[in-house]
C-alpha cells in the first residue's frame, strides 16, 4: 500500500484537524492576552511598590519609635493585637517662632482589639487640671514643665528629658481618668500638615469665617464658612483657630476639639480609600519624620494590622466639657466622669 506524500492545498481543509478560528475569535484571544499581560504588569508594579513601601515603613518606624525602650519585647499575650491599650496623643507646638513646647492638642485614646473600636477623649488645652499630688495648671503646660524639671532637677539631656516628660504626663493623665496609659505619641505641627498634604487634602465643614494674623509666629489664617477641601496648612489653621484679630467670630477650646475630631475622622476615611492607599508612602514618610512614640516598632506593626479596617464610625469621640472662667476651662465633674467611664469601658477585656 503506497504512502500518501502530497500535502493539502493552503486554501483547503486540514483533513481531520481543527477548523481555522474565525477572525473575530482571533481578535478576542489577542486582546484577552494583551489584557492579561497588562494585569500582570500592574501586579508586578504593585508588588514592587509594596516592597518599596515596606522598606520605607521600616525606616520610618525606626525613626518614629526612637523613644521606645531598646530591646523591649512585648509578650504575645500582652500585645496590642490581643489586649486593649491606652495611648496618649500629643500635638506639640515646637515651632522656632514660639519656643513654647505647649501641647496644644491632647487626646487619650483607648483601643480594643476584640471589637476593633476606639474611644478618643479630647482635652481642651486650657482645662484646669486639679489632681492630688500635682500643682494645678493649664493642661497644655504640663509637658513643658515636666521637661524643664527633667533637665534642671534630674539633670537629664534634652532627648532623655523629653522622653521622661511624656511618661510623666501619661502617668498624670492616667490617674486623672482612672486608667493605665501604656504608650505616648507626639507629633509636631509640621507632621500634621504633611500627613494631610500626603493624602491630597481633606474635606471638612468650616463652621465659621476664620481670619487671624500673627506676624510674631507667622500665623495667617484665612478660611470661609462652608464645605471645603483643605490642604495641610489650612487644616492646621482650621483646628488651631480661636478668634479673629478684632475679637469677632470667637471660638474656644471646645470648638477646637470638635474640629480636631472632624479632621481626624476625615484623615481616617481618606486613609481607607483607594486614593489614600496609593499615597501611603508619603504618609509614612511624614509620620516618620515628625512623630515620636515610645511603643516598640513591632507593636506599631501589630497596631496597624489590627486596626487597619477601622473607619470613622468605629471611633467614639468624647470631648471634655465645662465652663470658661478666665483663664481656664473648668471641666465639669459630670463630663470628667463620662469620659473616664468611656475610656475604662473600652479598656475592659
Amino acid at each position: 500500500m503506497s504512502r500518501q506524500t502530497s500535502l493539502p492545498s493552503r486554501s483547503g481543509s486540514r483533513g481531520s484537524g481543527s477548523p481555522k478560528k474565525p477572525k473575530k475569535q482571533k481578535r478576542t484571544v489577542y486582546w484577552l492576552r494583551r489584557f492579561m499581560m497588562l494585569v500582570l504588569v500592574i501586579l508586578i508594579g504593585i508588588a514592587g511598590y509594596l516592597g518599596y513601601l515596606y522598606k520605607q515603613s521600616k525606616d520610618a518606624l525606626q525613626a518614629a519609635t526612637a523613644d521606645a525602650e531598646p530591646g523591649l519585647v512585648v509578650p504575645a499575650d500582652q500585645s496590642v493585637s490581643v489586649k486593649p491599650v491606652g495611648i496618649l496623643l500629643l500635638g506639640v507646638d515646637s515651632r522656632k517662632e514660639t519656643s513654647t513646647l505647649n501641647t496644644d492638642v491632647m487626646m487619650v485614646a483607648a483601643l480594643n482589639p476584640k471589637t476593633k473600636k476606639v474611644t478618643i477623649v479630647s482635652i481642651p488645652r486650657d482645662s484646669k487640671i486639679e489632681l492630688d499630688g500635682y500643682k494645678s495648671r493649664k493642661a497644655n503646660a504640663y509637658y513643658a514643665k515636666f521637661r524643664y524639671n527633667a533637665i534642671h532637677e534630674q539633670k537629664l539631656d534634652v532627648k532623655a528629658a523629653e522622653k521622661q516628660a511624656k511618661q510623666d504626663l501619661a502617668k498624670m493623665l492616667g490617674k486623672y481618668f482612672g486608667i493605665n496609659i501604656s504608650y505616648t505619641a507626639t507629633i509636631n505641627f509640621k507632621g500634621f500638615s504633611d500627613v494631610v498634604d500626603a493624602l491630597g487634602g481633606v474635606e471638612v465643614d468650616v463652621d465659621m469665617d476664620m481670619r487671624y494674623v500673627d506676624k510674631a509666629d507667622g500665623t495667617d489664617i484665612s478660611l470661609t464658612k462652608g464645605r471645603h477641601k483643605l490642604n495641610g496648612d489650612e487644616a492646621l489653621d482650621f483646628v488651631r483657630y480661636r478668634k479673629s484679630n478684632d475679637n469677632t467670630n470667637m471660638s474656644n477650646d471646645l470648638d477646637r476639639n470638635k474640629r480636631q475630631s472632624e479632621v481626624i475622622g476625615a484623615i481616617t476615611d481618606k486613609m481607607k480609600s483607594f486614593s489614600g492607599v496609593t499615597k501611603l508612602a508619603g504618609v509614612i514618610g511624614a509620620v516618620g519624620s515628625n512623630m515620636r512614640m515610645d511603643m516598640p516598632s513591632s507593636e506599631v506593626e501589630n497596631l496597624l494590622k489590627t486596626y487597619f479596617r477601622t473607619d470613622r464610625s468605629d471611633i467614639e469621640f468624647v470631648p471634655l466639657e465645662g465652663s470658661w472662667r478666665s483663664p481656664y476651662i473648668r471641666v465639669s465633674d459630670k463630663s470628667l466622669q463620662a469620659a473616664s467611664a468611656a475610656l475604662q469601658a473600652k479598656l475592659a477585656d
